[in-house]
């Protein structure tokens, strides 16, 4: 495959866009990621999406949000891997630019949560997981992940508090996002007594949902002249059993190892030389793991690093720098999206006061499910 670069990016604030449809918001995005790269037209669109059918009762995104942004010839499809979603189409966009088939694209991850009732969403939701051994049972996402939040601090020995540090370097940051939902610092404090939603989770462990797009433009790498470029320099995808309990180890997330291995081998590079990692943290507990299965600490050591500031924008591995889902917000389908526009913004320097100094590789990782697909992108700061 040839070397993919991107050329523009693009983003709406997460929030309650009661004014704007999801075609509205995904233009948003989509026209500004153009400008961005300065160009008004791609060969094709992929749209990662994961609810439009069931909260907006819309399908066939890709030639709704072609026609609307002006591309109406283009190739155009949606791409759904739950909350993966936005994780799948730009690894989709990929393949297409990097093979060859298509000499640009514009990728962009969109979702329009807030129009329908809270309780429609929560079930929308959990049609990413099991419908007849966990969603049938009543379980929820939140409620999924409280049981292996329960699981993790039995066998590992922590207390729930050790998970504070996640959710206050996530508000911190979001502070200087002016695209992120939440722009208020939370304390430990706040953290402990905020209200619990399913035990151990409280309000301060879960990212909240939003409506918001974000896009890139995707051209070879080869066709760009002058000026820095960020390359993709590995992708990779795996996935895992649908539900938890089928799993070998409900702790360990298989597709997160086997998706960021692939793209570490594939980029030619090791852990250590990731600068800025955007971990879904759609809970803490989420953000452990996912530390831990790309190798950046030890089994059940993740909530160290948070106790011990490696995850902050100074520190050894910084993670959710732009706020990431906890306080950016989580508007799933559109979330990889956000992960790769905003690692594309610490490598061009643009992060402000969150910016990671001398950022080379940054690591984007996307979740669908309770960990069933994941998909992991690695991008490159070149000369």
């Amino acid at each position: 495959m040839r070397e993919v670069a991107i050329l523009g990016i693009g983003q709406t604030r997460v929030d309650e866009h009661w004014d704007k449809s999801l075609k509205e918001l995904a233009g948003e995005a989509v026209f500004e990621a153009l400008k961005d790269a300065r160009r008004e037209s791609v060969d094709a669109v992929f749209v990662g999406n994961m609810m439009s059918g069931s909260a907006n009762h819309q399908q066939h995104l890709g030639a709704l949000i072609a026609d609307w942004v002006g591309l109406r010839y283009s190739e155009a499809m949606r791409v759904e891997a739950a909350c993966g979603s936005g994780g799948a189409a730009f690894r989709s966009g990929l393949m297409a630019v990097g093979s060859g088939a298509v000499e640009s694209a514009v990728v962009v991850g969109v979702e329009k949560m807030t129009d329908s009732p809270g309780d429609e969403i929560t079930a929308a939701l959990a049609t990413a997981a099991d419908a007849d051994y966990e969603a049938d049972m009543g379980l929820s996402f939140v409620a999924l992940n409280a049981l292996i939040m329960q699981r993790y601090l039995h066998e590992y020995g922590w207390k729930h508090a050790d998970f504070a540090p996640f959710s206050i370097n996530a508000h911190r940051n979001a502070l200087e996002n002016p695209f992120a939902r939440f722009h208020e610092a939370i304390t430990e404090a706040d953290y402990h007594k905020a209200p619990m939603v399913a035990d151990p989770i409280n309000l301060m462990d879960a990212s909240p949902m939003g409506d918001g797009a974000a896009a890139v433009v995707l051209v070879p790498a080869d066709s760009i002249r002058g000026g820095a470029t960020i390359t993709v320099a590995g992708s990779g995808s795996s996935t895992d059993t649908l539900a938890v309990q089928d799993r070998q180890d409900a702790l360990w997330l298989s597709a997160a190892y086997r998706s960021a291995k692939q793209a570490y081998d594939q980029a030619g590079i090791s852990r250590e030389q990731i600068d800025v990692f955007e971990s879904h943290d759609a809970f803490s507990i989420m953000a452990a793991l996912s530390l831990e299965a790309c190798g950046f600490a030890e089994r059940g050591q993740a909530p160290r690093l948070a106790l011990e500031g490696a995850i902050l924008p100074t520190g050894r591995i910084p993670i959710a720098t732009r706020g990431g889902l906890k306080a950016r917000g989580h508007p799933v389908g559109a979330t990889g999206m956000y992960q790769i526009v905003e690692i594309a913004q610490q490598l061009r320097g643009q992060a402000g006061a969150t910016q990671v100094p001398d950022a080379i590789y940054g690591m984007a990782q996307n979740i669908g499910g309770s960990g069933s697909n994941i998909v992991t992108h690695i991008l490159k700061r070149g000369n």
